[in-house]
């Protein structure tokens, strides 16, 4: 299941994360992933200051949004990171690794994100193409929107072939791990907003009961 949210990021967010990737230090972003060959593109140097203010503009969107706890129900973050694809560069089909090395303890990918900062219009290619079965998915979002997805999905990002795409990307390890269950609870969570307040209360407080006893049955 993925999840799309569309004004992630305030125009002003958007706006001050654009400046500061101006100015930010990008590095080669296969420091982050020295084994795969297919993945040429930029991140923002750790060390830098203004790549760490981007973070923590993208964190405070994150700790905000209800409809992204709602989906990912994270326990833990990687710091989130500016990402960048000039022409010619492209991240080929891949899985995001199972655990990403940060202290002070392995950080399991469960749930994989990118927000959009770059107009659609100011570059070419790039998309983010996640692969199910035979079908792709194709994405380029608008800038401050945000797509939420498994990490356990092939995907690729399709070469720049003009312009610059700018993203910002991190993952979360859950407390719900399997995503099939987090797909539920989030269904269950979506019919108690969008029905709760017709059901009876005994009703209701059954569907509580039932969503509550999941959540602790299906935490790790």
């Amino acid at each position: 299941m993925f999840l799309q949210i569309e004004d992630f990021l305030s125009p002003s967010e958007v706006a001050s994360l654009i400046e500061i990737a101006r100015h930010a230090r990008f590095i080669d972003g296969r420091n982050s992933n020295p084994h795969n060959q297919t993945k040429v593109s930029l991140i923002g140097d750790p060390a830098d200051p203004a790549a760490q203010k981007a973070s923590q503009i993208a964190l405070a969107a994150f700790q905000r949004s209800e409809a992204f706890r709602d989906f990912a129900y994270p326990e833990r973050m990687a710091t989130p990171s500016l990402c960048r694809y000039d022409a010619g560069m492209r991240y080929g089909t891949h899985i995001d690794v199972a655990f990403l090395p940060v202290s002070p303890a392995p950080l399991r990918s469960d749930v994989s994100c990118t927000i959009f900062l770059s107009d659609p219009s100011t570059y070419e290619g790039g998309d983010l193409i996640v692969h199910l079965g035979t079908e792709e998915l194709r994405i380029k979002g608008k800038p401050g929107s945000a797509i939420v997805y498994p990490s356990t999905t092939l995907h690729e990002v399709a070469p720049v072939t003009a312009g610059s795409r700018l993203v910002v990307i991190t993952f979360v390890q859950s407390r719900i791990p399997d995503p099939m269950q987090r797909e539920i609870l989030y269904t269950l969570g979506e019919v108690r907003a969008l029905e709760g307040l017709k059901m009876e209360w005994d009703n209701r407080m059954r569907m509580e009961y039932a969503i509550a006893n999941l959540q602790r049955m299906w935490s790790r």
